[in-house]
């Protein structure tokens, strides 16, 4: 069986155009939702921050999966790459089972222990009832788009997050504006979008691809002990990450009694998303093309590939972060009247030109990283600084020295930027050549 090679442009375009209506799909429900109150915008945007702790586990597998997919798939080895998509997808509901029965019978008690706004406790309790309590849809969803991606199929990934967010869309409008759900309203839409989405991937994904018969075959053991040897570092670094954020979420909640901060927050998160869609994009498509690259040894390449992604990836990040930052008041004003709210907001977007650049930077080398089997040391790396910069920073300008959201943000921006530099240090020392999980 073989896979046609493809170009970062046709990888990462329809990755691209698949984040970013995942992205609007999140705008829309926070402009939808605005119509409510600016305390159900924070409810919906704390939640969400909360939720990416408890799915965390679910990276454990995702990440590594891909790693080991892509480099057997680029050593012209597809049937291994399906035990790997077999065993992902096992773990991976098991896991996810337990978490939605976690989130949707504690989700009070988790919300008071991280002492989220008392305004917003209500609309964030309902919110992580629903849709934390099918945060299994979560782990399964992305084995199957992986799936379909490392065999070059990313236009067919985007067709399933189209359709499922246009239906979010249709069906938050029906249970907002018709229904007068509210919270509930937006997190049941949710909720159903998912699992179209998931029934699409995983039909495509049965169609389309026919690894299945391929005949190369290795001990399950030795297939989950690579995933693992990748996907529990990338897992750990990603609940670092999100640990931290629930740290800098909770200092920001307690920046104001009526979650002000918080709010404006979710608002930066949500427009800046459009310049993050594209990095990740490009951080995505190239790691698929490492791995590809990896498993039949074309070393040089990868390095001109990840180069190129990152030349690309700050280029749009700064076009984007910067746009935004003089259009703030006019895009701010779309959700909201509030003057102080909007002049906030503002200030986030100015400082997160700085936190785009690292960002960008930083998942395109370690997105690489991990792919190459080098998975440990952007862990190490976002131990020291995501608490020193990020959490500790929160802390010492936003509350310590009164900055409050904004300092928040300078913090964040320090930490993505020295992680980035960290990255690209690691990258060239080239000790990435040698952690490959093919065998030759």
């Amino acid at each position: 069986m073989e896979t046609e090679r493809k170009t970062l442009t046709q990888l990462s375009v329809p990755i691209c155009l698949e984040t970013l209506f995942y992205m609007l799909s999140g705008m829309v429900d926070t402009l939808m939702l605005s119509s409510v109150s600016d305390q159900a915008v924070g409810a919906v945007g704390t939640t969400n921050t909360y939720i990416g702790v408890f799915i965390i586990m679910f990276g454990v597998i995702s990440s590594g999966m891909i790693a080991v997919m892509s480099q057997n798939i680029g050593a012209g080895r597809p049937g291994i790459a399906y035990q790997a998509r077999q065993l992902g997808l096992i773990f991976n509901a098991l896991i996810g089972i337990v978490m939605s029965v976690v989130l949707a019978t504690f989700s009070g008690g988790i919300l008071r222990i991280v002492s989220i706004a008392p305004a917003l406790l209500e609309p964030a309790e309902i919110y992580l009832r629903i849709v934390g309590g099918a945060c299994f849809l979560n782990a399964l969803i992305p084995i199957f788009s992986s799936y379909l991606r490392v065999f070059g199929y990313t236009k067919h990934s985007l067709i399933g997050t189209v359709v499922g967010n246009v239906l979010n869309i249709i069906l938050n409008s029906v249970f907002l504006f018709a229904f007068d759900w509210g919270v509930m309203g937006v997190a049941v839409a949710t909720v159903i979008s998912r699992v179209v989405n998931l029934i699409i991937v995983a039909g495509m994904g049965a169609v389309l691809i026919k690894a299945k018969q391929s005949p190369e075959r290795i001990t399950s053991r030795k297939i989950f002990a690579q995933i693992v040897k990748i996907g529990f570092p990338s897992a750990l670094e990603t609940a670092l990450y999100n640990i931290a954020m629930t740290f800098i979420v909770r200092f920001m909640n307690q920046m104001d009694v009526d979650g002000m901060n918080v709010t404006a927050r979710s608002y930066a998160v949500q427009i800046a998303n459009f310049s993050y869609c594209v990095g990740a994009a490009l951080a995505q498509a190239n790691a698929i093309m490492t791995g590809w690259r990896i498993g039949a040894k074309e070393f040089e390449e990868c390095n001109r590939g990840t180069r190129k992604a990152a030349i690309y990836g700050i280029i749009t990040a700064t076009c984007f972060s910067v746009t935004f930052a003089f259009a703030g008041h006019f895009i701010v004003h779309i959700f909201t009247d509030d003057s102080q709210m909007i002049n906030l907001v503002v200030k986030l977007l100015i400082v997160d030109i700085f936190l785009e650049l690292g960002r960008v930077t930083n998942l395109v080398y370690g997105q690489a990283l991990k792919t190459s089997g080098d998975a440990l040391f952007p862990v190490i790396l976002g131990a020291i600084f995501m608490y020193l910069f990020a959490v500790g920073g929160t802390y010492f300008l936003g509350i310590h020295m009164g900055l409050l959201a904004v300092g928040a943000y300078i913090a964040m921006a320090g930490d993505e930027c020295a992680r980035a530099v960290g990255m690209v240090l690691r990258w060239k020392s080239g000790k990435w050549k040698s952690k490959g999980l093919v065998e030759v």
